[in-house]
């Protein structure tokens, strides 16, 4: 006869087994703003801030699955000058479920926010209508609360099969059902012309191998 206190402990074992590791909590040093360890089953990759000239405009988080993770621990962050990192990085996060959590640092307005991502998604994607999505997505959400104020958080969730997810503070707004725009989402903050070098380091840093 198998004991409570025996068969607690197996439970309890293959309930750690099965559940997703959960990691730690960053905070973004330029703007102070901090980002949860884990999203859903999705665990915090790095943080950076978004800059344009002097202004800190947001900081960013990334989060990806951990299969993503222990590829890229296989890899070196400093060798060949970090390109085959930054490749790693940039087709795992595009062939698996991606997320990243905008959180402003100064106030921008619907029109001007919703444009800017769209700015930066166009030149990846190049079927117009999906951007057009979804900048209207996100303007209609921002919109609903006058302007992007300090401590707005912008969600956009990205899969290859189903698109791109966008939520504002929390509130779904809707989806773009565009596996191509996911991708062309994930690069905007993981390629070479990416809006925010320091998330990118900031993962290579945490996840890499030296």
């Amino acid at each position: 006869m198998v004991s409570c206190g025996y068969a607690y402990s197996i439970v309890s074992i293959l309930l750690l087994l099965i559940a997703p590791p959960c990691t730690a909590d960053m905070t973004d040093k330029p703007t102070g703003i901090r980002f949860a360890g884990q999203l859903r089953d999705l665990g915090l990759f790095g943080v950076g801030v978004r800059k344009k000239g002097p202004i800190k405009v947001y900081s960013v988080g990334m989060y990806c699955s951990e299969v993503v993770r222990e590829t890229l621990s296989t890899v070196s962050r400093t060798a060949g000058r970090g390109k085959e990192a930054i490749s790693v990085l940039c087709k795992g996060a595009q062939e698996n479920p991606t997320s990243f959590i905008l959180i402003m640092n100064f106030k921008v307005g619907a029109e001007k926010m919703a444009s800017a991502i769209a700015e930066s998604v166009a030149p990846r994607h190049s079927v117009s209508s999906d951007v057009d999505d979804l900048k209207g997505l996100i303007f209609s959400g921002v919109s609903e609360k006058g302007a992007a104020v300090k401590g707005t958080v912008l969600q956009f969730d990205c899969s290859p099969e189903s698109g791109v997810g966008v939520s504002v503070d929390g509130k779904e707004q809707g989806n773009v059902a565009s596996g191509g725009l996911a991708k062309a989402f994930c690069r905007v903050y993981l390629d070479d012309d990416c809006v925010s070098k320091p998330l990118r380091d900031s993962i290579l840093e945490n996840c890499c191998a030296p």
